[in-house]
This record gives C-alpha cells, sequence and structure tokens, in this order.
C-alpha cells in the first residue's frame, strides 16, 4: 500500500515558541489545508487549542521533527497571513498579560464575544481555549499566550 495516500495534505506555518523549560524554538507547526470550522486554512490558535495533547513541530532541517506537548508551551508567536483581518464585530480588550516568568506582553484581545460575556474577566474566565489571542501593537504579529503560564491580567484604557 502507497504510505503517501494515507498522508492528510498539511502546511507548514513559520512560529516562533516559547517553551518550558527549553525557551525559544524557531521552526514551523502543520497546519490542516482546510479548517474544521470556517473556509480556508487551518489557523495556529485552532491547532494549539484542539484537543490533542502534542503537536507537531519542525525545526530548521526537514528531519528535526519533534513532538511537543501543549502544556509546555509558554507562548507561540506567529504572522498572520495577508488578508486574515479582524472579524467584523468582535470586541477589542487592550490588556497587559504577566507570565510567570515575569515578562509582559500588551495588545489587543479580539474576539467575537457575546455582549453579556465581553468584558476581558468573562474572556479569560469563560472562555475554554487553552491559548488566549494576543494581537499585538503593530497588528503584524500574533502571540498565542498559554493560560496557564498567566499570573495576571491587567486591562489597558482604550
Amino acid at each position: 500500500m502507497d504510505s503517501e495516500a494515507l498522508k492528510i495534505p498539511k502546511k507548514l506555518k513559520h512560529v516562533r515558541l516559547w517553551v518550558h523549560p527549553e525557551g525559544p524554538v524557531v521552526g514551523a507547526i502543520f497546519l490542516h489545508c482546510q479548517s474544521d470550522h470556517h473556509e480556508g486554512e487551518e489557523r495556529p490558535e485552532e491547532a494549539m487549542n484542539g484537543p490533542e495533547p502534542f503537536f507537531v513541530f519542525r525545526g530548521g532541517s526537514d528531519d528535526d521533527l519533534r513532538f511537543y506537548n501543549k502544556h509546555a508551551v509558554v507562548r507561540l508567536e506567529y504572522t498572520p497571513e495577508p488578508g486574515q483581518g479582524v472579524p467584523e464585530g468582535s470586541v477589542a480588550l487592550r490588556t497587559r498579560l504577566h507570565l510567570m516568568d515575569g515578562s509582559t506582553l500588551e495588545g489587543v484581545i479580539r474576539e467575537m464575544l457575546v455582549p453579556e460575556h465581553a468584558r476581558l474577566f468573562d474572556y479569560v474566565n469563560i472562555f475554554e481555549d487553552r491559548f488566549v489571542r494576543l494581537f499585538m501593537d503593530d497588528d503584524a504579529t500574533i502571540t498565542l499566550v498559554n493560560k496557564a503560564y498567566i499570573v495576571r491580567v491587567t486591562p489597558l484604557d482604550s
């Protein structure tokens, strides 16, 4: 049997991870060519918030494959694809995240939230995803932050 016929088509997305206790790691994650939730390719936040405990990471060479536990990932940074804009009607929550390692990240959480749960407090407590998606101030970078490594969340004035 042809093993190529059993492969699920995937695309590599270049990312920078901060893994505990390794530190920063540069490489790529594998994303499905079609998302289960919308038209188009799977996004990094979908892969990282999926139910699987591990994900596949490719380091600097084709034979440098690693399987990282999502619980060990402190954060993941990536550049959004062109046209991957903010959904119309999404709530913008300016915030500062204080992480366990003493670092802070400032940016905007942009999500589709129902009005009765559109506060930052609601989002961090009710939203089921493991990773918070933070649009950095330049909007050229998105950082996924593991909620387990967030010590404190501070709302910032608009």
